[in-house]
């Protein structure tokens, strides 16, 4: 039989495990976080659902979800550990206020949808941290670049990254003007959008944007034509109500002209959500106070906390 101690290890381990894996919704981010191989992350959490009698996540090929019971132990324990994480912290370092400089690389969208909303809460809570965030179209290597972190969306980050969710998922939405659709019509599949004026968006590779679109696991890939094409997505957006053409944008950056009817929607049923933002930065690398307090904060509010 084994011992209360090692049970209380072994538990310890597998809840860490469960964490990381709810963080990440993926069981290989939780195992390059955690330098664990991912069947051994799969095989702790096995055993914890067993030990539990509850299952904790729906897995399916391409996405991994908690479920209702792993929803509130989550919420449960993740104060719980950090709070074990933050004792342990206090005894095993003198440094364990956080301090430094931050770099961060991500993209003007990001920093408006989940930095934004915390900057000064941060500041504020911790005066010797300095954050340097570079505002960046491009996929830049945060590594070689020097940057501690960035923030992008999911299927964008390279697999040898470790990714935390910091954003809720995320939904493109194709927007117009009523008096562009009352003179040239609504589009009923993507195929149509060749024959109506489109707004283009280029990052600053120079690479032109393809609309991607989906409904029902049919995926179309769109490289429209149209009269403009600009490099901001919120002016994309007054090009759309000005009646310009149709735009194709993260739906958050539309959301009050849509509640308006300054825009209206189309091809709904062709933009369904994904997932969205995650923080994400090298697991060779030490990770540094500060940015442990970033995306503890980042995490919270993502939570509703």
């Amino acid at each position: 039989m084994k011992s209360t101690h090692q049970s209380r290890g072994n538990d310890l381990a597998a809840y860490a495990a469960f964490l990381a894996v709810a963080a990440h919704r993926s069981f290989r981010s939780a195992a390059v976080e955690l330098d664990m191989t991912p069947s051994a992350i799969s095989h702790s959490i096995k055993v914890l659902e067993q030990r539990l009698n509850v299952r904790l996540f729906n897995r399916t090929t391409r996405s991994v979800s908690l479920t209702e019971a792993g929803e509130r132990l989550a919420l449960k324990l993740k104060p719980a550990m950090a709070a074990l994480d933050e004792a342990l912290c206090d005894v095993e370092r003198d440094d364990h206020v956080p301090s430094g400089t931050v770099r961060i690389n991500t993209s003007e969208g990001a920093i408006r949808l989940v930095l934004q909303p915390v900057l000064a809460r941060f500041l504020s809570t911790y005066p010797q941290v300095h954050l340097d965030i570079v505002s960046d179209g491009r996929l830049t290597d945060i590594t070689a670049d020097g940057f501690d972190a960035g923030i992008r969306l999911a299927e964008a980050i390279p697999k040898d990254m470790v990714a935390v969710a910091v954003s809720k998922e995320v939904r493109f939405a194709a927007i117009a003007s009523p008096a562009y659709l009352e003179r040239r019509g609504h589009p009923q599949v993507p195929q149509d959008l060749y024959r109506h004026d489109c707004i283009r968006f280029r990052f600053e590779s120079g690479a032109i944007y393809r609309w991607e679109l989906e409904r029902q696991g049919v995926v179309e890939r769109i490289n429209p034509s149209g009269p403009l094409t600009l490099t901001d997505q919120p002016l994309m957006v007054e090009a759309a109500i000005d009646g310009i053409g149709i735009a194709f944008v993260p739906d958050h950056l539309a959301t009050v002209a849509l509640q308006d009817g300054r825009l209206q929607r189309v091809l709904e049923e062709w933009c369904p959500p994904f997932p969205g933002l995650c923080l994400y930065y090298s697991g060779h690398r030490h990770l540094s106070s500060g940015l442990r307090a970033l995306i503890n904060m980042m995490t919270e509010a993502l939570s509703g906390k």
